[in-house]
């Protein structure tokens, strides 16, 4: 596959934010559909870590592959606090109105830290496999969903306008397919060194699920997040089988 394929990819993976951002209006008052939906997306992310960014065939490399797996949640849990400290905490929070208080710009800067990683690893997965990850891609694309509908919510309630908010997401696209085209071109000279860029991907991936995203989603779709998220994981995990 060439470097176009993986700028394509790596924005179409983020595009999903522009679904969710039309949703967002629609499922303003709809809590529990929107944390069902992100429970399924939390569902198919889980299902990538596991097959996709830490794979068995990647084991044998236990310590570099963990060492990576740990400074990747820490460099997320890290970013994250300082994120949050400056106004971002509340860039995936689904039930509008307590978000009035959040800076745009560091719910921005939120966004692209949950974002990019996945970009990242998907460049470097089609430069080292020679093709798309279906299930990656749709893992990406899925739970990029309900992070538009919440982020989409709470932009709206700090004081942005719509407007704002579209070129916001637009540029979040353009950063992911920059990055995926990074990944591409880095990947052939990192090698097999790819897989503990995959395994610090994995890290702050499973962070923000755990921070974040299954939280909320459980906190406004009740018991039957636990279905809908291993449904997702399901779903993802059977994509595995066309590849």
């Amino acid at each position: 596959m060439s470097a176009w394929q993986a700028l394509f990819w790596g924005g179409f993976s983020s595009s999903a934010l522009y679904i969710g951002e039309a949703l967002a209006g629609p499922m303003a008052k709809a809590y529990k559909a929107t944390g069902l939906v992100m429970a399924f997306g939390a569902g198919t992310m889980l299902s990538a870590v596991a097959y996709e960014l830490v794979p068995e065939s990647s084991l044998h490399q236990v310590t570099g592959v963990g060492l990576g797996f740990g400074l990747g949640a820490l460099v997320y849990f890290v970013g994250d606090r300082l994120i949050d400290r400056g106004g971002g905490d509340q860039r995936q929070t689904i039930r509008a109105g307590t978000a009035s208080e959040g800076s745009g710009a560091a719910m921005f800067l939120g966004a692209l830290l949950d974002g990019l990683p996945e970009a990242f690893v998907l460049g470097i997965g089609i430069q080292l496999g020679g093709t798309i990850s279906v299930a990656f891609v749709v893992a990406v694309f899925v739970s990029n969903i309900p992070q538009g509908i919440a982020g989409t919510s709470s932009l709206l309630e700090a004081g942005n306008s719509q407007r704002r908010v579209f070129w916001m997401w637009t540029a979040l696209s353009g950063a992911a397919a920059l990055t995926a085209l990074l990944g591409y071109l880095v990947g052939d000279s990192i090698g097999s060194s790819g897989i503990y860029a995959q395994a610090f991907a994995a890290g702050a991936v499973l962070t923000m699920l755990a921070d974040s995203m299954m939280p909320e989603a459980f906190q406004h779709g009740g018991k039957l997040v636990g279905l809908l998220t291993v449904l997702g994981y399901a779903v993802a995990a059977g994509l595995t089988t066309f590849e």
